[in-house]
């Protein structure tokens, strides 16, 4: 297990969304760590710990994902479809934006 869990996921490719977002987390004081994705392919990437975050615990996997569903490369609901899919992810929260 990860010494530094990821415990949000925020998937957004609009730059200024992703930055209106992580300002709000910092305004609350949201102490809890969060990782961008921007794009549906990286989001994938990261959760199934494949591609360029091969290596990362895949049972480290956030504790919730904020999910934009228009995205490049994989739409939105194709990636909630593929965490639904996977018994590791099956019961992962995910916030659709």
């Amino acid at each position: 297990m990860s010494e530094h869990p990821i415990e949000l996921l925020l998937v957004e490719d609009n730059p200024r969304d992703a930055e209106l977002t992580l300002l709000a987390f910092q305004d609350m004081k949201f102490a809890n760590r969060v990782h961008l994705a921007r794009d549906g392919e990286e989001a994938l990437e990261f959760v199934f710990a494949t591609g360029r975050y091969a290596g990362r615990d895949v049972y480290s996997s956030p504790r919730v994902v904020l999910l934009d569903l228009k995205l490049p490369k994989v739409d939105g609901l194709e990636v909630l479809r593929r965490i639904r899919a996977d018994p590791r992810t099956r019961t992962l929260p995910v916030v659709v934006l």
